[in-house]
């Protein structure tokens, strides 16, 4: 009810009087407030002085201000997912609505394997384990029977061969498919690009052996017999040069999940089941989760393009290049986390391999450049290690040696793709080397968030680009041509 206070309160109290119902909180009982904190209103000095209007403004910015200093976007953020999962939701139920289910398993094995009874890409993938005779060139004159030029030639003439022979067998082998060969030639290109670093670190331990000084033992990493930590992990052993040139080392570089060799691997001190059996079950889900996509949603989009690149219409190709960039890049965004987090992180855990550095914050790139450096970590060490710096060291600007590394890049990825298509169209290949001068435009013209925006754009629109150039020239070279032709 209303405020008693005041020297007219203590009067009613004293006469037992009851307060009128209409003096509670208005204007007039806080003025009563007032007069009653004032000095010598009760005859009493007062304990504290209350403020006569309490403020509620201050000198602050909106938060949508970028002076205001605020960061705090998660709601928003939360919001974009829910708004994303609505959108996708609808466009996924138009789609079964129009197609039906289109998801077939039986139609996936197909892409692997036309006749039941031949399986060339298997036999190619398995014949690649063969890799002894790597071993062999990379041994010191003093305990191989090859010079260091006979050497070179025979490391020269097995990568060669490496890259030619699963490109000759895709080409030449009928019964191969598309995809088989995709696998077969990635895993060869794998086997490359670690037989290169192999070779080059094993010369480099040789070179660093050969400038001591004569008489003297060349240094040696110490060799600590295998003992128990207090964790309960085993002690790792070290090693040197050149005991390292075993079949066992150079396996387990071959299955670990890098493209750099090191003489000694950082390794965990014990396999974790509860995350493996994680990385093993997302790896299971994710690969249904992309095949569902592909078959039920990018397949029937690139259908149905073809008929405007067919005509030229170039509104109903843009608006055909539209409708798969959504699918396209999330299917990307999938496969990313499946190879790179799952299925990286499960061949590493089971080899206890250390170094689990597969990526970066490839998603925060404000440019083009910064992009490359981190969403593929192994490739990107890789070329840093054996392909930029040594050009450095040979006298090359870094204009150069980035160019060179785009220009192996481009390479490799229209290995991967013309081939197994049997078709050269350098679709691949002119998409990498065109980021040079993309690379140089954004980091010119967009700066902080405007630079992610265009990497994103970029990687959203740039992909299904080139996704519809071979699906188109592959459709009129298989389809069109023999119809032409009859």
């Amino acid at each position: 009810m209303g405020d008693r206070g005041g020297a007219g309160g203590s009067r009613r109290r004293r006469t037992g009087s009851r307060p009128s119902s209409q003096s509670g909180g208005g204007p007039a009982a806080a003025e009563e407030e007032v007069r009653a904190a004032a000095p010598g209103a009760t005859g009493r000095p007062p304990t504290r002085t209350r403020a006569a209007a309490p403020t509620c403004h201050r000198l602050q910015d909106s938060l949508f201000s970028s002076d205001s200093g605020f960061n705090n976007y998660r709601g928003i953020l939360n919001w974009c997912v829910v708004m994303l999962i609505l959108s996708n939701a609808r466009l996924f139920l138009e789609n079964l609505i129009k197609y039906g289910i289109l998801v077939d398993p039986i139609q996936v094995v197909s892409l692997f394997l036309k006749d039941p009874y031949s399986w060339p890409a298997l036999c190619l993938v398995i014949g690649e384990l063969g890799a002894k005779e790597a071993l062999g060139t990379v041994l010191p004159p003093s305990q191989g029977a090859l010079t260091e030029q006979a050497g070179l030639l025979l490391h020269v003439l097995n990568l060669a061969t490496i890259l030619c022979f699963p490109a000759a067998v895709a080409l030449l082998l009928e019964s191969i498919t598309p995809v088989g060969s995709v696998l077969a030639l990635m895993v060869y290109t794998i086997l490359f690009l670690k037989l290169f670093s192999y070779r080059d670190v094993n010369l480099w331990c040789r070179e660093r052996r050969a400038r001591a000084k004569p008489g003297l033992t060349a240094p040696r990493l110490p060799v600590a017999p295998a003992g128990k930590k207090a964790n309960g992990g085993t002690a790792q052993r070290m090693v040197s040069y050149p005991d390292n040139l075993t079949y066992r080392d150079l396996y387990y570089f071959l299955f670990a999940p890098t493209l750099c060799y090191e003489l000694n691997f950082p390794r965990s001190p014990r396999i974790r089941k509860r995350f493996l059996l994680r990385r093993l079950l997302e790896m299971l889900f994710l690969t249904q989760l992309q095949v569902g996509l592909i078959q039920q949603w990018m397949v029937p989009t690139i259908q149905n393009s073809m008929k405007p690149f067919k005509d030229m219409d170039y509104s109903r190709i843009i608006e055909r290049l539209l409708k798969l960039a959504v699918p396209n890049h999330l299917i990307w965004l999938i496969f990313f986390y499946w190879f790179f987090h799952s299925c990286m992180n499960a061949v590493a855990e089971l080899m206890q391999f250390g170094d689990r550095e597969f990526y970066r914050d490839w998603w925060n790139s404000e440019s083009v450049t910064y992009f490359w450096q981190n969403w593929n970590i192994p490739v990107h060490k890789w070329c840093l290690r054996h392909f930029y710096k040594p050009m450095l060291r040979r006298g090359s600007s870094k204009w150069v040696a980035r160019t060179g590394v785009f220009f192996a890049s481009a390479f490799f990825h229209e290995y991967l793709v013309s081939i197994p298509l049997h078709m050269f169209r350098l679709w691949a290949f002119t998409g990498m080397m065109a980021q040079i001068p993309l690379a140089w435009i954004v980091s010119r013209f967009f700066q902080g968030n405007y630079g992610n925006a265009a990497v994103w754009l970029t990687l959203i629109i740039g992909q299904p680009v080139a996704v519809l150039m071979y699906v188109h020239d592959y459709y009129v070279l298989h389809y069109e041509a023999p119809v032409v032709g009859a």
